[in-house]
């Protein structure tokens, strides 16, 4: 997925998975999974996807501070 947030595109395909987190299983309506990645020049993002009932029933890109993703790998390690 691709997206653009403040000129800068976050790209899951041109970027290092960091982290990936699921809760629950794939096709579960309450489902989601997030996955962490930084791009080439060190920025960080949060892929989001999930069932209809879950906190991510849109997929999207969230991009994060370099704090916020330490604290989240730490919060999900």
């Amino acid at each position: 997925m691709k997206k653009i947030i403040c000129k800068v595109e976050y790209d899951t395909e041109n970027a290092e998975l960091v982290l990936k987190k699921t809760s629950g299983n794939f096709g579960e309506p309450g489902g989601y999974e997030e996955s962490l990645y930084k791009t080439e020049s060190g920025k960080y993002f949060l892929y989001v996807n999930g069932g209809e009932e879950s906190p991510y029933a849109k997929e999207d890109i969230k991009r994060m501070s370099a704090e916020k993703a330490q604290k989240w790998v730490e919060e999900n390690s």
